[in-house]
């Protein structure tokens, strides 16, 4: 006898469509169709905006109970919903992601699905999560209450007091449910059955954390018989007249209902429906974020609501809010918190967008889903220009050539709109969206176009943004990822490639063109950001962008010493994973910054500021695109050698929005530099900060800044007064010993040298690693380095010579040629010493031999400087150059050049994945505290960076804790360095930051103090 069990498919079907004739004798059948299902979800209300009234409302946030199960066929089926059994319960708070709480692993994907992929099925490990909760409703929750679900992931089951309510679907979209008639006053049970794993998840491919669970918030709200469902807030502005336009929807079970209208600030009162004119309004920017608190009233509920007046136009191919031309500087954002998943407490959020606004940006691309609900009211305040983005990303389709696509399959239609629906009813009435963008990496086709549709017919006074689509059908901006400088010239110049199709090429070139993501901050870097933003100011077309990203997803894990560091893709024991690609961020999991970030708020500084030559004045340039500098008051300061020797504030009369002026300083800053010597340096900074409080910075705070610096006349060059004392096993010169057998140092000043040499090399950064964009070399950097043999360099001694120096005294010079196994080219380096009264001077002369050609390309080198290392430990260094961050020739905008002392850990950049970093460009001169005694370091402009651990060692580490100090110093002095690009996901170096293999000869003298 043999027994037949249909397999699982879509609609209760066999695989070859035709339908079950018998029943399933499979476990969990109704469970496996239910999460297979492509409906969007089933029984919940109409999508609404997020409104805040007097209704009454119940918070159900706290602790709950959590049952998992390893898949739906195992996991109990009925009577759990009641509360009655506990078994196998245990607590858990809510909102959470439960895998942040022991149950169960994070995992991370970027592109690839982590399960097979057969939509609409998903496998059979879906770990299904049971929560359950009682609490208390009073009387004024009866007889109508609606249960609110802010954020399902991925698939939520509801049951009230037994009664099932419906299902959730759109992880990152809230869902209502009408609870009339089964809510109890009294104790009621609510129970959800969370899903890992649904069809929902293949339109769900966000690159981040997958992580399951009831991760928002979760709310009883009484509903009045009288109230208001629904509200529409139209608010425009005429820039022309001055005039705002008001007009307010009010709607109660889908049907316009009578409501008042109030603005007290404008004494404005209305009747819901119609439009009226408002005189003499204070639009709303991004810059001047006014707000008017309105109350929106019928005779049982009151909404309380605040209304931006504003416009949005594209005209001649350029994006205008309120007539004006913007600029974004932008950010995207995802949502995620080290300890805690996909859950944001609201004073972490807070504090991240004051943190935004304090460097200078102000846009934010919701990448790639809504944020929580509360986020929208806070960038309508601070002022954030908003491109809101659908819960949609099917990027794991690509890998088979978009091959089944939710996005062109017409069974998936429903439930896209939906998704696109959810996303607009909830935030309609935020003055900070600017735009609504379909979704992310979701390849093309139908439906996207009738999520447009629905878009545009609901809300046409916002612009539709998606980038997955390069001919632009259903969008009115041109929006591309990653396009490199010179793409993006073309396209401000309205001049890019032309599309096959003239009547899309013609409607695209209409269009104002963003970078919706770019300069992608992985690591060290981004480089190149200089040089988009000077295209986004030259070339009205361009809209500017949203680097990518704000914040690095590291996971808060413990080291084995007892101290903590962030773990990435992998460390949880994934069976596929994308490594570290989820650790990309201008500030890190707890939102510290990273340079990335210090040099980005340079960048964009919306004022720029010029120190003339002589001291006697200073230029600005207003960047802003409404406001005056009225905000700002200016200051400067003069110091050298670490001390300020002048300092004050300078009278600015207000400047205009995209105008400048030339501004006087006091007469007493001019007499200085003049005064100065040839030997004596000092700088000059002139800065532009709040003048008053804000709510995102207080007075005071630094907005823009520019610099002049008088620098000391370089020393031609160190006198050779000292002769070479010949010894049995060393050769002595100054302060310094050297081996007779390898012509290298082994002591300067009484500091053991264990290492002095050329380096050519660097551990590779997660720039190097990636695969530049455009380049015929497909290998990454990183390859290239090390199949050029950089990393494994040899040397050879030529010969040590002494010889007469014109100068008197005596030089020493060690002659070397360095080279790798199996390769024919190499390096020259002559090393030539010479000393005088203490000090020791060091000239390097670098000339590479042979043709630097490998598996038929050219190499490229990381950098040419010495390697110094110690037998003592550094514990500070201080130095005059670039500071205080880590600058490299493409990067380090924001820092200065002054006085600067750290700690050596402070000199550190502690990347999630160890690499390349840390270097202070600019340098002149540097003191390192080490073995009891103060190294002395100089020289023409040079790249220093100190560490306690060596090269081999950093570029084997995985994690910070990989990273253990030896009781060595490892100094090096780069007298070039390659830049760092964006090539971890985009364009790699720009041609004039790259290092061909050249003839070098750099300087250093050293000097050690007790």
């Amino acid at each position: 006898m043999s027994l037949h069990i249909p397999a699982a498919t879509a609609g209760g079907q066999d695989p070859h469509g035709a339908a079950n004739s018998t029943p399933s004798l499979e476990l969990g059948q109704e469970g496996v169709r239910e999460l297979a299902s492509l409906a969007p979800g089933r029984g919940s209300l109409p999508p609404r905006s997020y409104l805040a009234t007097d209704a009454p409302k119940l918070s159900l946030n706290g602790d709950w109970q959590l049952r998992l199960s390893p898949g739906i066929r195992t996991a109990p089926h009925d009577g759990w919903q009641y509360g009655t059994d506990l078994a196998g319960f245990v607590p858990l708070p809510v909102p959470s992601s439960w895998s942040m709480h022991g149950h169960g692993s994070p995992a991370y994907t970027n592109v690839q699905f982590p399960f097979a992929v057969e939509p609409p099925f998903v496998q059979e490990a879906n770990p299904i999560g049971d929560h359950l909760v009682t609490f208390q409703a009073g009387p004024e929750f009866l007889p109508h209450a609606l249960l609110r679900f802010d954020g399902i992931d991925s698939a939520g089951t509801v049951w009230l007091n037994g009664v099932e309510l419906g299902t959730t679907r759109g992880s990152r979209l809230a869902h209502e449910f009408d609870v009339s008639g089964i809510l109890v006053e009294g104790t009621n049970t609510l129970a959800v059955r969370v899903a890992q794993f649904s069809a929902a998840s293949y339109v769900e491919d966000q690159d981040m954390w997958w992580l399951p669970g009831i991760f928002r918030d979760v709310t009883l709200q009484a509903r009045p018989t009288d109230g208001i469902d629904d509200l529409f807030v139209h608010a425009d502005y005429d820039h022309k007249t001055g005039h705002g336009t008001l007009r307010v929807e009010v709607t109660r079970a889908g049907k316009v209902v009578d409501a008042v209208v109030r603005i007290p600030e404008l004494g404005l009162e209305l009747a819901a429906g119609t439009e009226q004119a408002v005189p003499g309004v204070k639009p709303w920017s991004a810059e001047e974020p006014h707000l008017y608190d309105a109350t929106v009233s019928t005779a049982g509920e009151t909404a309380s609501v605040q209304v931006g007046f504003r416009s949005i136009t594209i005209e001649d191919a350029q994006f205008k809010v309120n007539g004006r031309r913007i600029l974004l500087r932008g950010v995207n954002r995802h949502e995620h918190h080290p300890r805690l998943g996909r859950v944001l407490p609201r004073d972490v959020v807070e504090a991240e967008l004051r943190l935004m606004k304090q460097h200078n940006i102000n846009a934010i691309r919701t990448s790639h889903y809504p944020p929580h609900p509360e986020f929208l009211a806070l960038a309508d305040q601070l002022g954030f220009y908003v491109v809101l983005e659908c819960d949609l990303e099917t990027h794991g389709f690509v890998g088979a050539g978009w091959a089944q696509n939710p996005s062109d399959d017409p069974q998936w239609e429903e439930a896209l709109v939906d998704r696109m629906q959810r996303t607009v009813e909830r935030d309609k009435n935020h003055p900070s969206v600017i735009m609504w963008s379909l979704g992310n990496e979701a390849g093309t086709g139908r439906n996207l176009a009738a999520m447009s549709r629905w878009a545009k017919d609901r809300d046409p006074s916002r612009p539709i943004h998606y980038e997955g689509d390069w001919s632009s059908p259903d969008v009115d901006v041109y929006s591309r990822m990653y396009a490199s400088q010179a793409e993006t010239a073309l396209i401000g110049q309205g001049i890019e490639p032309a599309l096959e199709n003239a009547e899309l090429d013609a409607r695209r070139r209409a269009m104002p063109f963003v970078l919706c993501e770019y300069v992608h901050a992985m690591g060290n870097g981004p480089g190149g950001m200089s040089e988009y933003q000077e295209l986004f100011e030259k070339y009205p077309r361009l809209m500017g962008g949203f680097v990518w990203e704000w914040l690095e997803h590291g996971i808060t894990v413990p080291d084995p010493d007892g101290g903590e560091h962030f773990a990435y893709g992998g460390d949880f024991g994934e069976e596929i994973h994308d490594g570290n690609f989820v650790t990309d961020g201008l500030v890190d999991a707890n939102r510290k910054p990273r340079p990335g970030l210090l040099d980005f708020k340079k960048v964009i500084e919306p004022l720029h500021i010029e120190v003339g030559q002589d001291w006697a004045s200073f230029a600005v340039r207003n960047g802003q695109d409404f406001a005056d500098t009225s905000a700002f008051s200016f200051q400067y300061k003069v110091e050298a050698d670490g001390d300020t020797r002048l300092e004050g504030s300078v009278a600015v009369a207000p400047i205009a929005p995209q105008s400048e002026t030339a501004v006087e300083l006091p007469a007493e800053v001019a007499g200085y530099a003049a005064a100065l010597g040839s030997s004596q340096s000092a700088v000059l900074t002139v800065s532009a900060v709040l003048a008053s409080d804000t709510a995102w910075a207080g007075a005071g705070h630094e907005v823009a800044w520019g610099q002049g610096a008088r620098i000391a006349a370089q020393d031609p060059g160190l006198p050779a007064g000292d002769g070479i004392e010949v010894m049995d096993d060393e050769l002595r010169l100054g302060p310094a010993r050297f081996s007779r057998s390898t012509g290298m140092p082994t002591s300067i000043g009484g500091l053991p040298v264990d290492k002095l040499g050329l380096v050519l090399w660097w551990p590779p950064t997660d720039n190097d690693l990636g695969r530049e964009w455009g380049s015929i070399d497909e290998r990454p950097l990183a390859t290239q380095w090390k199949d050029a043999g950089l990393d494994r360099l040899h040397t050879r001694l030529l010969g040590i010579t002494a010889e007469p120096a014109a100068d008197g005294g005596e030089r020493l010079r060690v002659s070397t040629r360095v080279g790798a196994a199996d390769k024919q080219y190499g390096v020259l380096v002559d090393y030539l010493w010479t000393s005088n009264s203490g000090e020791l001077a060091l000239r390097t002369r670098v000339k590479p031999v042979g043709d630097w050609v490998n598996a038929g390309f050219d190499v490229e080198w990381a950098r040419i400087g010495l390697e110094l290392v110690l037998g003592t430990g550094t514990t500070t260094v201080n130095w005059f150059g670039q500071g205080p961050h880590q600058s490299y020739p493409d990067t380090g905008q924001g820092a200065r050049t002054g006085w600067f002392e750290l700690p050596l850990a402070g000199l550190d950049v502690d990347y999630v994945r160890p690499q390349e970093s840390g270097a202070r460009a600019g340098v002149r001169h540097a003191v390192l505290e080490t073995g009891g005694k103060q190294l002395h370091l100089s020289g023409e402009p040079f790249a220093l960076t100190v560490r306690p651990y060596g090269l081999n060692v950093l570029a084997a580490a995985r994690h910070r804790p990989d990273l253990v100090p030896d009781g060595r110093s490892y100094v090096y002095v780069d007298h070039a360095r390659r830049g760092v690009g964006t090539a971890a996901c985009g364009p790699g170096v720009l041609e004039p930051y790259r290092l061909k293999p050249r003839d070098a000869e750099f300087d250093v003298i050293f000097r050690v103090l007790e």
